[in-house]
């Protein structure tokens, strides 16, 4: 790694600015080389986790630096790549870092919920066809929510589509019908959302619109009663 880059990763705490501060990870936005760095520093794992990711399992850094390198040599938006590092005892993986070049988008997926968008349809459909070519490659990104896309506009009717958050994949040399339908369960809530997303789906992947939503909106009800049930559970038991 970069010496000045490893410099940076080592001053992790006092250098640039909070972007996410979560109860698990931080990243920070800090200025390198005329670019702005995406620092993601992944939580301490426990002991137990420490040494399964030190000895037989590489670690969220690793393999979202992996998953990027992946995506982009296969034309799927990511931020840039950059490095990732590790520090490790002789027992456990420490803390871990994922660094990329920070990427300012037009939104996060989620943030079209609760916006007046002109262009939503158009934008459904484009994302339809960002996430049907990844399937067709044999993609499956375990983590595509709505929070884990950033869209940016390139000209008039045109957007691009980004993915973060990316150290949970599935790589298939042919991704079956339920596999594909169920990796989009997660995406929105909205039923009407989800009959623009399987029209669309449908008119690439050869099958009636009728039965690909029926199939996609059935794990999305599916996934929306498990957080529902589980967010029950928590109010009830009294965590946040």
């Amino acid at each position: 790694m970069d010496k000045d880059l490893l410099d940076i990763i080592n001053n992790f705490d006092s250098l640039g600015s909070d972007f996410v501060v979560g109860k698990r990870n931080k990243i920070k936005i800090i200025p390198f080389n005329n670019i702005q760095l995406n620092i993601k520093s992944f939580k301490i794992p426990g002991l137990i986790n420490g040494i399964i990711y030190k000895f037989f399992r590489k670690s969220k850094a690793e393999r979202s630096y992996k998953y990027a390198k992946i995506l982009t040599e296969n034309g799927i938006g990511t931020p840039n790549p950059i490095a990732f590092h590790e520090n490790k005892s002789n027992l456990r993986l420490l803390d871990s870092y994922y660094v990329c070049e920070h990427l300012k988008p037009d939104y996060v997926f989620k943030e079209l919920f609760n916006r007046e968008i002109t262009d939503l349809d158009l934008i459904l459909r484009q994302f339809t066809h960002f996430t049907f070519n990844l399937h067709e490659k044999g993609i499956e990104f375990l983590d595509h929510s709505p929070g884990n896309t950033l869209v940016k506009k390139k000209e008039e009717g045109n957007y691009e589509f980004y993915l973060v958050d990316l150290n949970r994949m599935n790589f298939h040399t042919k991704m079956s019908f339920k596999t594909r339908m169920k990796n989009l369960a997660r995406i929105t809530p909205s039923e009407a959302w989800v009959k623009i997303i399987s029209s669309e789906y449908a008119k690439l992947y050869g099958k009636s619109e009728e039965e690909v939503f029926h199939l996609m909106w059935k794990y999305n009800l599916n996934f929306q009663n498990k957080v529902n049930f589980k967010r029950d559970i928590k109010n009830k038991l009294g965590i946040k």
